[in-house]
């Protein structure tokens, strides 16, 4: 089959691309700097240029291909991991997702393609009892910039769904971790705990689902002949801040995270730190176990591998 990949040089793009070449696929992705076309092309890739934002070049981009199947996998987030890098690569995150979703499902009605795969989120549930199912809605009537995060996934998945003629798979992922992400020993959250920048909040009691970069890459080539739908790729067993995040210190060569209060927590870091660390809803895999036979790792620094 003939795949295309919009955001390829992001993290989960070159386990991806693996994942795919080695599933028998051709593999294609939208690029726009010599310096990652050389890359791609060493992965396996075809490079096709293109700019996401400029809805003429996917339009020929994607006549050009002719694939059975799109993949976006489009951000725009910062390399490093900080409240301040953050909020600074909000808007433009949020213009890329929204903008590029648009462009290329414009661009794939017009070419006839009829599968579309779409990165979604598993960690913006709305708070309640248990794990979510993929019935759940989203969280937004959370903190501020939880709910903004919210509202956009919930409108690219509203525009993806919004023509029948397309079958679509959302791909609800947990937080990455793993090589190239912020969830290891070099990367940011391990440098942050190890300056002691990084606290349990409350009672910690906001659950996280993760899942292994590898194993996100894994399940998205899977479902690229799957059932069309939405599916939660997330570890089998999604833990509470007071948990995860006590183990991950200990794995990284990091004291043991101080307890903060709510209330200083809020002042110090403000609304949405205080969500994700007390109301946060972990998601259930069980559908993706079921229907793309998703088995993914356990998370490394809960059992010491």
């Amino acid at each position: 089959m003939k795949i295309l990949i919009a955001g390829a040089t992001g993290a989960i793009g070159w386990p991806l691309i693996n994942c795919l070449k080695r599933s028998g696929h051709t593999v294609f992705a939208l690029v726009r700097s010599q310096h990652s076309r050389r890359a791609l092309e060493k992965a396996g890739a075809e490079p096709i240029s293109a700019d996401a934002l400029d809805g003429a070049s996917v339009e020929a981009a994607v006549a050009r291909v002719r694939p059975q199947a799109v993949i976006n996998e489009l951000t725009s987030l910062p390399k490093h991991y900080t409240p301040v890098e953050m909020r600074a690569a909000a808007e433009r995150d949020r213009t890329v997702r929204i903008e590029g979703n648009i462009n290329l499902l414009a661009a794939i009605r017009r070419a006839g393609v009829r599968r579309y795969l779409l990165q979604s989120s598993g960690f913006w549930y709305a708070p309640g009892a248990g794990l979510a199912d993929e019935s759940v809605p989203f969280a937004l009537d959370a903190s501020p910039g939880v709910a903004a995060s919210a509202r956009t996934y919930a409108e690219l998945e509203a525009r993806a769904l919004g023509d029948g003629d397309i079958e679509c798979v959302l791909l609800r992922y947990g937080f990455f971790y793993g090589p190239s992400t912020w969830y290891t020993k070099e990367g940011d959250l391990g440098e942050q705990l190890r300056a002691r920048q990084l606290a349990v909040i409350g009672n910690g009691q906001g659950v996280y689902s993760f899942v292994h970069i590898e194993d996100a890459a894994a399940a998205t080539a899977a479902s690229v002949e799957a059932v069309p739908g939405i599916y939660n790729i997330v570890d089998d067993n999604p833990s509470p801040q007071r948990v995860w995040l006590p183990a991950f210190a200990r794995a990284v060569g990091a004291p043991e995270p101080p307890y903060v209060t709510e209330q200083d927590a809020l002042a110090a870091a403000g609304a949405d730190a205080v969500y994700y660390a007390t109301r946060l809803r972990g998601a259930s895999n069980e559908k993706a176990k079921r229907e793309l036979h998703f088995g993914p790792r356990p998370l490394e620094w809960l059992t010491g591998s």
